[in-house]
């Protein structure tokens, strides 16, 4: 599966670029939101003061690569929460107005599939039209269906990506279970912090991506997934993974690692880096864009473009050098509450 085009808008200036040449947004704060561009010219207004955060990032994001590439067979979301704000919007209204007569804006808003269903409606795609909403790995199950729906051989072209807002009800039921920060933290001391909890961030990144092609971003191999493991289970399905695609430990130039911050989870990356690929380099992605549920999605994005020859964001992701050639084979590992972990392999 070949990714033929991209983009994304998160909590730094990825929708434009200029983030790849070198323009880094730093932050002092509890929460990274994402940075969103002038939508006027991409979505009508009438339709744009309707939507909800998720469903405008995920329209905005998405509208751009439908209007380069028509010929799309099908459309894949992955969304743990969609958009959860204006869900509590509608829930609010009931008990407001005594389940009387609601407005349905806001439900209709918040359905997870929304964002896929809109942008059907504006590219006027008929086709697969689907929305994974499986938590952490929402984003790898998105994955894994382009790859079997290829695999069948009646598709060519497929729109898949990660979409995620920060909802004020979801952030503050996520900060009572400590999985964020209570203080403020700047982006560069981040991953360096001993405390429990990480950074809230959001952001939509959005693929094109297609069973045969000749002038690709990267080449998204394989995807594997387990839910609540062992150390030995993650090794294990790692290892399987790699044997699928004829690949040893050593041919892995690079990983993509979601630490985070959090001194909870720091172990399982470690493991990953320290043990299994001690001459990778390693990189790093929450530091920009914060921790949410389909940021291995902007992970997907970011190597996507190390992949294809860009070096000047290297200094803001690097944890360890070994090699300075451009990575042929990049892996992400990545975890949401060491509950679901997710690994995606790109290769040139």
């Amino acid at each position: 599966m070949f990714i033929t085009d991209l983009s994304a808008i998160s909590p730094q200036l990825t929708y434009n670029e200029n983030f790849l040449l070198g323009d880094k947004k730093s932050y002092e704060s509890t929460v990274f939101n994402a940075i969103e561009p002038d939508y006027t010219e991409l979505i009508p207004r009438n339709l744009l003061r309707r939507m909800g955060k998720a469903v405008r990032i995920g329209i905005g994001t998405g509208t751009p690569l439908i209007n380069k590439n028509s010929e799309l067979d099908g459309i894949i979301i992955g969304t743990a929460n969609g958009g959860l704000e204006d869900c509590i919007r509608f829930l609010n209204q009931i008990i407001e107005y005594n389940e009387g007569t609601l407005t349905p804006t806001n439900f209709v808003q918040s359905t997870p599939n929304a964002i896929a269903g809109q942008l059907a409606l504006i590219g006027k795609n008929r086709g697969y039209n689907i929305t994974y909403t499986n938590g952490g790995t929402s984003f790898e199950n998105a994955i894994l269906d382009g790859i079997l729906l290829f695999n069948e051989g009646n598709n060519k072209k497929l729109l898949i990506g990660g979409i995620e807002e920060i909802s004020e009800y979801n952030y503050n039921i996520d900060s009572l279970s400590n999985k964020f920060k209570k203080e403020t933290i700047k982006d560069s001391k981040l991953l360096e912090s001993n405390t429990p909890g990480t950074i809230c961030g959001e952001g939509a990144a959005l693929f094109v991506v297609e069973n045969e092609s000749n002038n690709y971003y990267a080449q998204i191999k394989d995807v594997a997934q387990i839910t609540y493991p062992s150390i030995e289970d993650l090794r294990e399905c790692l290892t399987e993974m790699l044997e699928r695609n004829n690949l040893k430990s050593t041919d892995i130039d690079s990983i993509m690692l979601g630490y985070n911050g959090d001194i909870n989870h720091n172990h399982w990356y470690e493991y990953i880096e320290n043990k299994i690929f001690k001459k990778s380099n390693s990189f790093t992605f929450k530091n920009l864009i914060g921790d949410y549920r389909t940021c291995s999605a902007f992970a997907t994005w970011l190597s996507s473009h190390i992949i294809n020859g860009e070096k000047k964001i290297l200094k803001h992701i690097s944890r360890r050098i070994n090699n300075k050639n451009t990575p042929k084979n990049i892996l992400i590992y990545n975890h949401f509450d060491t509950v679901r972990h997710g690994f995606i392999l790109l290769s040139k």
